[in-house]
């Protein structure tokens, strides 16, 4: 028994792509850098708010938060990474069905923060739950995607598409659409690797411009942001400029651990704003080093779907590289003022439960998918 359970154990390790979860592992250590930093400026700014001492703060609560969010998402990511490409999948539809009946649970029962329902209470813990509904919903496209290839008798694509749709209309309306977006991009991702028509393309492609204009006709946060983006001048851009600010003071060098200004100002320097946190802390080399590990998954990632043997476990990897590639280039975009501004977390290193544990078990599903076992790569694994 102990015997077969070390094969197992040595068979898996042996199997994982190992720079991909060294990657991740590199990336939660940033974040857990990242929250010491931002940690004891956040505590007392969240003091001084509720009208309490900021001295009499837990300086560190949210690095201890980080850290344990960290623990949690090592275990899931190794658990997930361990599956069967079957158990994966079907990992996959549970935690779909999940999400889509916690969304429509806070449609009724979820709490608002700035003017949004996205999240639940569950006692002292909050959960996201359309975080969960992104890695599901490529996962389960995919294997839509693969089927009908496959000529299975189901709709697949049909299928597919009317999954996409109903999470579409609950981001909506709680509302969110910087997920609604990033959903869509990696949905058209994978239906495009999977071969759709030219006819698909158009028709996508239509829906997609029908609803920005949309959202931004209907949506007055929406209509807002982009305004302010385009003409600085017509609304409040102090986040933006403040970020601007601190990448500027960072330099190439950065002022140093702790001695960034920006963390003191900004209310989401430890969510959305942390890359101008590590930009002005730790400078330009630190920056592009951040930049470069995003890179390097998501590189390795799509180089290993492209060997793959399953289409399902292709269209799956791809999808969930895009995934985090996308995420990653609009948090930093938005540091940087190239888009408008967006709630949304920098993968594994922004401070947030819900999202990192989401993120891992994204990851876990790649690693399932590329773990190498007979049959499953056209060409000799390369490390």
């Amino acid at each position: 028994m102990i015997a077969a359970r070390a094969r197992e154990l040595n068979d898996w390790w042996r199997g994982l792509d190992r720079t991909l979860l060294f990657v991740v592992f590199a990336l939660i250590c940033v974040g857990l850098v990242l929250s010491l930093a931002a940690s004891p400026a956040a505590a007392e700014r969240i003091a001084r708010a509720a009208g309490r001492d900021p001295s009499q703060a837990n300086q560190f609560i949210f690095l201890y938060k980080q850290i344990f969010f960290a623990g949690a998402s090592v275990l899931t990511l190794l658990f997930v990474s361990s599956l069967s490409p079957k158990g994966a999948r079907r990992l996959a539809g549970l935690v779909l069905v999940g999400s889509f009946g916690l969304m429509l649970l806070t449609l009724f029962v979820g709490y608002e923060v700035n003017g949004a329902a996205r999240w639940l209470r569950f006692g002292p813990f909050s959960i996201q739950p359309s975080e969960f509904l992104k890695p599901s919903l490529i996962v389960v496209a995919a294997w839509l995607f693969a089927e009908s290839r496959r000529g299975a008798p189901i709709p697949g694509h049909l299928v597919a598409f009317g999954l996409y749709l109903f999470a579409v209309a609950l981001l909506i309306a709680q509302p969110d659409f910087g997920q609604t977006v990033l959903l869509t991009l990696c949905f058209g991702g994978v239906f495009f690797a999977a071969g759709l028509s030219w006819r698909w393309v158009a028709a996508l492609s239509a829906m997609a411009v029908a609803g920005a204009v949309a959202a931004y006709v209907f949506l007055p946060h929406v209509a807002s942001r982009i305004e302010r983006f385009i003409n600085p001048e017509s609304g409040d851009t102090y986040q933006i400029d403040r970020a601007m600010e601190a990448i500027a003071r960072g330099g190439i060098a950065g002022a140093g651990p702790g001695e960034g200004e920006v963390k003191r100002f900004l209310p989401d320097a430890h969510t959305d704003f942390i890359f101008a946190v590590a930009a002005e802390e730790f400078g330009l080399f630190a920056s592009l080093a951040i930049i470069g590990l995003f890179a390097i998954l998501v590189a390795r990632a799509w180089t290993n779907a492209m060997r793959l043997t399953d289409h399902f476990a292709q269209l799956a990897v791809a999808g969930l590289a895009l995934q985090f590639g996308l995420q990653a280039i609009v948090n930093i975009a938005v540091n940087l003022s190239l888009i408008p501004p967006k709630g949304m977390t920098l993968p594994f290193v922004s401070y947030g439960g819900s999202s990192m544990v989401a993120l891992a078990l994204g990851a876990g599903f790649m690693l399932a998918f590329t773990r190498r076992r007979p049959g499953a790569y056209a060409l000799r694994f390369a490390r």
